[in-house]
């Protein structure tokens, strides 16, 4: 397996020379390696240093001041797949100290591997931590830091320099030098951004402990560890002790958290009346923030707040909301509020009007759930009563006090809000918030559920958004009037570790080849039952597989006798059938809808490999060299024919890198920056 070195540096030019040159014989007996340096926008020439060092040097240059844990993520994002040796720019490996690593993260059940770090002078460097309790913290305040911590109960430190002469498992370590596993690295996820700098890998040694993984000492490795800093700093020391208290407070919730400030406050103010940056690190915990901000910049947002156009619970999870919230809750607390509805379903004017309640009921009974760490769902109890006035604001004011009491509980006290269903506007409009996001990916005024009310709501998003982002460029433009230079486009996504080949499920298995899929809703105002009728009976000789829920006409398709309708399937069974597809269809209506739609799906079919039918569409300009686009029943057939005979008019490896660049995780990264650049 590949090494990856991933170095952050900020206004490091005077030392990062120096740290590159010593991972010549740092890395010795290491194997293939990759040294990624992320340079977080320095004001020094920082980044000029790396590239003319060359030498297989990659940099990446962020941009903008994110903060520790944003460079290294962004650099173990750049090195996917491999084990990632995280170095500050101060660090100087000693001859062979990566692959002594290397051979401690391969002991059963190590994630993290940490060396023995020395000052200039040679001196031990006191680096190794125990896990942080109010009592530790109590006991520093009383004994100070280094005689606490010869009491382990009474201590965080590791100070009895006799413990670093022996390889050892310990809680966690300073994050100037640290290997961490790829499996550890998928398990865990990435680091917590929110903290800017401090604390966020004691957050991450401990949350990889929580998933099985140790984190172990090696002393025969060895650095030097310039360092300096934080002592030198008042603004880095008080963010330090502020950082233990939003840590503790994240672990633990904010009783004990209330705890850790009070012990760590006594700490600093007992120390106060000698040293400037005890009194800054006291004034810092008697008024911090929720959440510390870069120098010069608005504080983050609390967390995220969606107002899903879908429902968790019942509807296909690959939807872009979900996506984004799913990746974005790995560096903010998000809450995804499931779908409120357009209308209240009605026989005559709605699709299994019945069924549509019931399955709404069971989800409002679900209420508030936790399906991963910091991603929260809930359902409330609408009244989707948008043909009246007084019926909005009841039904306004009913679902806004019910996402408020979770936001509360949640300590969303000023979130970025994003709206991706129009009815959520008399939800939002008064709410505080960080920022309003309108997610459009739709136009749901063109929705049957839609009409002249939904289309007032959507002029009003568009109105009084802070940031508009777009999946079609057709409708971008078209609302470039109202949006301006609010607009963005934000492509969507693809789940590329989900979407690869697997072994096909029995029931596809069954089925005879060749076999012609599709996987997704079977609504009939999107998809052309028309078409797929017609393909049903000009290809007798294929089967065509059908996967998922179907709002349409379902029984003039199942007639023939080589249509197979498997309904609906879990998204974490999709990739799956999409594996026993020979060729993958997308045979949209040509209508108002899908001419504003980017559907998700194709860049799903492409990371399968699959070679792909498709009928036309604005966004499908940019994939034309890979798909097959037919306008008529006839060449839709045709196209099919070819495909089942040549495949793709590219190889399949190819069909997967060419969407490499879109996994979902890069699109919440488009996002953060969009909806965090400006505060409401």
């Amino acid at each position: 397996m590949t090494l990856a070195v991933v170095i952050v540096s900020y206004a490091s030019a005077a030392i990062i020379e120096d740290c590159l040159r010593s991972l010549g014989p740092g890395l010795e007996g290491a194997g293939p390696t990759r040294i990624i340096v992320v340079d977080n926008a320095s004001p020094d020439d920082t980044a000029a240093r790396v590239r003319a060092f060359g030498q297989g040097v990659e940099l990446i240059e962020t941009g903008r001041n994110g903060g520790f844990a944003f460079g290294v993520n962004a650099g173990i994002e750049a090195a996917r797949g491999c084990d990632v040796l995280v170095l500050n720019a101060d660090i100087r490996l000693k001859p062979g100290a990566a692959a002594r690593l290397l051979e401690t993260l391969r002991l059963p059940g190590t994630g993290i591997a940490v060396p023995r770090l020395l000052d200039e002078a040679g001196g031990l460097q006191l680096s190794l931590r125990r896990r942080p309790t109010v009592l530790r913290a109590m006991g520093e305040a009383m004994l100070g830091g280094f005689r606490a911590g010869r009491i382990a109960p009474l201590g965080e430190l590791v100070a009895d320099p006799r413990d670093y002469r022996r390889a050892r498992r310990v809680d966690w370590a300073t994050g100037a030098a640290w290997l961490i596993s790829a499996a550890c690295i998928e398990a865990t996820g990435p680091l917590d951004e929110r903290y800017f700098l401090y604390s966020e890998e004691t957050e991450y040694m401990l949350r990889a402990g929580r998933h099985g993984f140790a984190v172990r000492y090696e002393p025969e490795a060895v650095a030097v560890h310039l360092g300096g800093d934080q002592v030198a700093s008042g603004w880095l020391w008080a963010l330090a002790a502020a950082n233990r208290v939003r840590l503790h407070r994240e672990l633990y919730g904010r009783p004990r958290g209330a705890l850790m400030r009070l012990a760590v406050t006594l700490n600093e103010a007992s120390r106060a009346p000698v040293r400037s940056r005890h009194r800054a690190a006291l004034r810092e915990l008697l008024t911090m923030a929720a959440w510390p901000a870069p120098p010069g910049e608005a504080p983050p947002p609390s967390g995220y707040v969606c107002f899903s156009a879908q429902d968790w619970w019942y509807h296909n999870r690959a939807h872009s909301d979900f996506q984004l919230m799913r990746h974005m809750a790995a560096h903010r607390r998000v809450l995804v509020v499931n779908s409120i509805g357009m209308r209240l379903p009605t026989p005559g004017k709605t699709s299994n009007p019945v069924r549509r309640i019931v399955r709404k009921l069971r989800s409002v009974a679900k209420f508030v759930r936790r399906p991963a760490p910091g991603f929260y769902v809930m359902s409330p109890l609408p009244l989707p009563l948008y043909g009246s006035p007084l019926g909005r604001r009841v039904n306004g004011l009913l679902v806004r006090l019910q996402v408020g009491a979770v936001c509360r509980a949640l300590g969303l006290r000023k979130p970025v809000i994003m709206v991706t269903l129009p009815t959520a506007w008399d939800v939002v409009r008064p709410m505080k918030r960080h920022s309003l996001v309108f997610n459009r990916s739709d136009r749901h005024s063109a929705f049957p559920e839609g009409g002249e009310i939904i289309a007032a709501m959507e002029q009003e998003l568009l109105r009084n958004a802070d940031s508009v982002v777009y999946v079609s460029r057709t409708l971008m433009a078209e609302d470039r009037p109202l949006a301006a230079d609010r607009a963005h486009f934000l492509d969507h996504g693809v789940d590329l570790d989900h979407f690869q080949r697997g072994p096909i499920p029995p029931e596809l298995a069954a089925i005879p080849s060749p076999r012609v899929g599709f996987f997704g809703a079977l609504d009939d105002f999107v998809v052309d039952f028309d078409l797929l009728d017609r393909l049903a009976s000009d290809l007798p000789e294929v089967s065509l597989v059908l996967v998922g829920d179907a709002n349409g006409p379902i029984e003039r398709l199942t007639r023939h006798r080589n249509v197979h309708w498997l309904g609906f399937k879990p998204y974490e069974l999709i990739p799956a059938y999409g594996s026993g597809f020979d060729v993958a269809i997308m045979p949209w209506l040509d209508n108002d809808w899908i001419r504003h739609a980017n559907p998700i799906k194709l860049k799903e079919y492409l990371a399968l490999g699959l070679p792909v039918v498709s009928t036309e569409f604005g966004e499908l300009a940019g994939y034309m060299d890979r798909v097959r686009v037919a306008a008529t029943p006839e060449l839709f057939a045709k196209a099919v024919r070819v495909s089942l005979a040549e495949g793709a008019p590219v190889p399949p490896a190819t069909l997967r890198e060419s969407v490499m660049a879109h996994d979902w995780s890069v699109r919440a990264a488009e996002l953060r920056r969009i909806a965090e650049r400006r505060s409401g």
